[in-house]
């Protein structure tokens, strides 16, 4: 029994090691982003283009699989860019091409210390690059505006009114054959997803033919930023009706380019909390591939297959942009699988239905550290009769604990023959040792799922709970919930019988001081969890092991 429950601290020890570097990877120190204490403006745009759109050289509809090069980087352009304001969103959109360059999020502060202080999702800058890109290209180049075409605007800035529900803001490319292309984009009030359309009118005297790309260029993370013994995740994503969602990485781009056909789906750049995405019509037969450009940067994209236009008439390409935070209900809405971009991994089966949970507990609370305490209250609850059975294992081992000693006593340091003796009282008395540790395993599938939605909960960022707790999301500033926690770690085990090793009982005293150093630098919401947690668990099995106790009196 002993060796089995020290091997059980030493799997928890070792669960407790990874997450800690999750919780790391994520709230340790990251590349910021270029912050900028004013919303984005109109000012001049300086960037450079370089992009890795198909270069079309038929025109039949169906030679989708046609395009294989790709245009040349052009030199620095300089084109004034247009703002959009909404209720959540401020956006800088490029007249070169018509790209989304810069997103503040009005809702999410950069750091809780400074609220006036946007997070700046995308980018423009040279430094944590993140841009939006799209364009036509078509069997004549210059009849279709590519992401490097110079756009004419309507007006230099839009802002969504009271009482208005969605603004578009318009720019437009003109070739002097006759070919118009309006670029609309519509911003909704409460939303966080764009709706794009490429509006084609051919007055030209012939046919038109192109397709449409839709590609996210982000630069690398700088090597040498944040803990550089560990890894947090940064790059694109995607999302196809075949093999469902999955991480291509910048590593994965050097390795090899993406090139795969498929419907639907979508393509993204993602990082903690938030990301970008494109989505295509459902029903769309896209092409999705990937490019590193000069500079430390990479493309992720996907275009169409070739559309006609007739003379005379008229196309719309339409799409669909995401851009924000990872509000679950609202991806789920806006393309299906979009909300795996919270990221559970193989616990997804357990994490959803936990993430469920606790979203009810907060629109009953109104506070997320007590919807984290119910959640833990509930779940303690339906494993009530696993941890029963656990306890009561622990509480008959406990009766057991001067019978064992005085087989120490006896067999002293004949390990053979001391194993042979306490199998024999095991059987005389009923008890299965492996009994308290099946429930005990069976639970920590679930903590761990409950752990993932708490490290992946955009709603915990900044969060605060009460009294000194203003951020859920970082650790404790006075240590109060570690200090709590290793406290009810050693309560815990003086409720459950002592090893007889003695190497092995100064180990397991030497467990809470361990722990409550290691939790120290854990953000408050977990801490919060585990010492509710424990104290749960204490109530449980102080009240299993008096009920034994007084059973056999």
């Amino acid at each position: 029994m002993d060796n089995i429950r020290l091997f059980l601290f030493g799997g928890l020890a070792l669960v407790l090691i990874m997450m800690y570097q999750a919780w790391q990877r994520d709230y340790g120190p990251q590349p910021q982003p270029v912050i900028e204490a004013d919303a984005p403006t109109s000012e001049t745009v300086n960037r450079g283009i370089s992009g890795a759109v198909p270069d079309v050289r038929t025109v039949a509809p169906e030679s989708a699989a046609s395009a294989t090069s790709v245009p040349q980087a052009m030199e620095m352009v300089t084109a004034p860019g247009i703002k959009i304001i909404t209720d959540l969103l401020d956006v800088e959109i490029g007249t070169q091409g018509g790209d989304i360059l810069n997103v503040f999020l009005r809702d999410y502060p950069l750091t809780k210390e400074n609220p006036d202080v946007k997070f700046k999702l995308m980018n423009s800058g040279t430094v944590n690059r993140f841009i939006a890109q799209s364009g036509l290209i078509g069997a004549n180049k210059e009849r279709a505006p590519t992401h490097e075409a110079l756009f004419q605007p309507e007006q230099q800035e839009y802002r969504l009114a009271d009482g208005e529900e969605a603004i578009e803001a318009v720019l437009t490319w003109h070739h002097p054959s006759g070919i118009t292309v309006n670029k609309r984009y519509t911003f909704k009030r409460g939303s966080y997803e764009v709706e794009l359309r490429h509006e084609v009118i051919n007055n030209s005297d012939s046919d038109w033919a192109a397709r449409i790309y839709h590609q996210l260029q982000r630069s690398r993370p700088p090597d040498g930023e944040g803990n550089r013994f560990l890894y947090t995740y940064t790059g694109p994503a995607i999302y196809t009706q075949e093999d469902k969602y999955e991480k291509y990485s910048f590593d994965d781009i050097d390795d090899a380019q993406l090139s795969r056909d498929t419907a639907g789906g979508w393509i993204a750049m993602i990082q903690h909390y938030f990301l970008g995405a494109w989505i295509p019509p459902a029903d769309e037969k896209t092409h999705l591939y990937t490019n590193k450009l000069p500079n430390n940067r990479y493309l992720v994209g996907m275009y169409s297959p070739l559309v006609k236009v007739a003379a005379g008439s008229s196309h719309d390409f339409t799409s669909k942009m995401f851009v924000g935070p990872k509000l679950q209900a609202e991806m789920e809405a806006t393309a299906p699988g979009l909300e795996l971009t919270v990221d559970y991994g193989w616990l997804t089966v357990l994490a959803k239905p936990i993430y469920w949970l606790l979203q009810q507990m907060y629109s009953i609370s109104q506070n997320w550290g007590w919807a984290i305490i119910f959640l833990t209250i509930i779940i303690k609850g339906l494993f009530y009769k696993l941890s029963e059975a656990s306890y009561k294992s622990m509480a008959n081992m406990r009766k057991l604990a001067p019978r064992m000693k005085a087989l120490k006593d006896r067999y002293g340091d004949d390990k053979a023959k001391m194993n042979q003796a306490t199998m024999e009282l095991y059987k005389k008395e009923k008890i299965n040792p492996l009994s308290g540790c099946l429930p005990i395993m069976v639970q920590i599938p679930v903590f761990i799922a409950l752990y993932w939605v708490l490290l992946e909960s955009v709603e915990l960022r900044q969060a605060p709970f009460i009294f000194w707790l203003d951020d859920l999301s970082k650790e404790d500033p006075y240590y109060v919930l570690p200090f709590l926690m290793a406290a009810s770690m050693f309560v815990q085990q003086k409720l459950n019988p002592a090893p007889l090793d003695p190497m092995q009982a100064k180990i397991m005293m030497s467990l809470p001081f361990i722990f409550g150093i290691f939790f120290a630098f854990f953000p408050s919401g977990l801490v919060l969890y585990w010492v509710v947690n424990n104290l749960v668990s204490i109530t449980q099995q102080w009240y299993i092991t008096r009920k034994i106790e007084q059973e056999s009196s």
